[in-house]
């Protein structure tokens, strides 16, 4: 096999590594040859010439389809002061994410096409990790008539979700499942019944009592999903479950699936990783919706993770401006920055022997990318070359002063991690590499 360059071709050999693609059910080592953005060859190591090609020593690490989080908030437009587009890709590629989702709560909301595309236009301009924006299910987020799903599809969105509001009227959700089942993408949902949650601001348990602090009932996120699944299997429409956070949620979508219904979700790092304890001393940058649970919680959404009922980790990365959290606990934002902590803290489920490195990397990689239709996690010839190299045993410490998104809202803040991403190729681009 020849590597010589043909017409000024760009070529990237990514060699030495173990290569892990869930698409093909490969986990080997393996070199990796890309030619003009795609992928040309993977073949034994060693047997690719490196002739014309940059070459990228992989030994000792893994190499895997680019990481794809279907829900980031990247803020632009109308909140640049969190965060811009060009800034949370930089945090996107630092994380060896090569592609995201954003959600719709901008302003303007993104509820039309002009809004998808300046998002668009944004991310092309800052040429780091591939950008496909979710637009709003209702018109404003208000939640009382749909969107223009048709005008936003043809300008660039692979799914809708009112994220950050419910949808509490069932006869909208179910519309807006039977409207997106005509373009084939799916809906998002925030479940979040706010009769019940009305005022809350944790998870209502022993811990919120100790703190007094209005609690969250588990109830209200897994009363949300049963409406929507069984709305689900009413129209047919492709339901995602965003940000599962309870037992109940989990063994609703593991019976779902098990009937077959077009149901799939995601579940966070901090969901799997925390539990409502972390709140302790009012930390600020433990309050998210949905909240943190009960250790029962985190085991179930683990058990839902080794299994496959949660099929994909997406980040919610949500970041704030410090003042947003230096406040008392009951008015500071809710949320966190998540994408450059992603790989360690799921590579702590592997060590855990919660799930193995494989299922890790399809939940990172090729799930979500199923979830949303794209052309990405998978290594297969001719594939688009996203690519992420990690080294699963590097140690480091979060120092959140240094983190490349524009806030530094982190609960994870001082933590030894272990595991980092070495390398971000996107496109066929490397866009990213520590040197340090």
């Amino acid at each position: 096999m020849s590597t010589e360059p043909q017409n000024g071709e760009r070529r990237i050999l990514v060699r030495g590594g173990h290569l892990i693609d869930p698409s093909r059910d490969v986990s080997e080592k393996t070199d990796l040859l890309i030619a003009n953005g795609v992928v040309e060859a993977t073949a034994k190591p060693g047997s690719i010439p490196t002739d014309g090609a940059e070459v990228v020593e992989a030994a000792g690490c893994y190499v895997a389809p680019g990481f794809v989080d279907m829900h980031v908030h990247l803020r632009e437009p109308g909140y640049e002061y969190k965060e811009t587009v060009a800034t949370g890709c930089m945090s996107a590629v630092v994380g060896g994410v090569t592609s995201v989702a954003c959600m719709a709560n901008t302003e303007p909301v993104n509820d039309s096409g002009a809004v998808t595309r300046y998002i668009i236009d944004k991310a092309n301009i800052a040429g780091l990790a591939n950008v496909f924006p979710v637009g709003a299910l209702s018109l404003g987020l208000a939640g009382e008539s749909l969107a223009e799903f048709g005008e936003m599809f043809e300008a660039g969105i692979v799914a809708v979700s009112d994220d950050g509001h419910p949808v509490m009227r069932s006869s909208l959700m179910r519309r807006a499942l039977e409207y997106a089942k005509m373009f084939g993408i799916p809906v998002i949902a925030h479940e979040e019944d706010l009769d019940l949650c009305c005022g809350g601001v944790m998870n209502e348990g022993l811990m919120s009592i100790r703190l007094g602090l209005e609690g969250i009932p588990s109830v209200g996120e897994s009363a949300m999903v049963a409406r929507d699944i069984e709305l689900a299997r009413y129209t047919g429409g492709r339901l995602h479950i965003a940000h599962v956070s309870t037992a109940e949620s989990v063994k609703m979508v593991r019976r779902a699936k098990h009937d077959g219904l077009e149901v799939s979700c995601e579940a966070t790092p901090h969901h799997f990783t925390l539990d409502d304890s972390a709140v302790a001393g009012y930390n600020t940058n433990a309050k998210m919706y949905p909240p943190l649970r009960t250790e029962r919680d985190v085991a179930a959404v683990c058990e839902g993770l080794a299994d496959g009922t949660v099929d994909s980790i997406a980040t919610d990365h949500a970041p704030h401006h410090r003042d947003e959290k230096a406040s008392h606990f009951d008015e500071a934002a809710k949320g966190i920055v998540g994408l450059e902590t992603v790989l360690p803290l799921t590579m702590a489920l592997v060590r855990d022997n919660v799930m193995t490195i494989e299922r890790m990397v399809d939940a990172l990689s090729t799930q979500p990318a199923r979830n949303l239709g794209l052309e990405r996690g998978t290594l297969a010839r001719g594939a688009v070359a996203d690519v992420t190299v990690f080294d699963a045993d590097r140690v480091w410490t979060v120092n959140a002063v240094e983190l490349a998104s524009k806030s530094k809202n982190t609960p994870f803040d001082g933590w030894e991690m272990r595991g980092k991403v070495t390398r971000t190729i996107v496109g066929g681009r490397s866009v990213w590499e520590d040197v340090t």
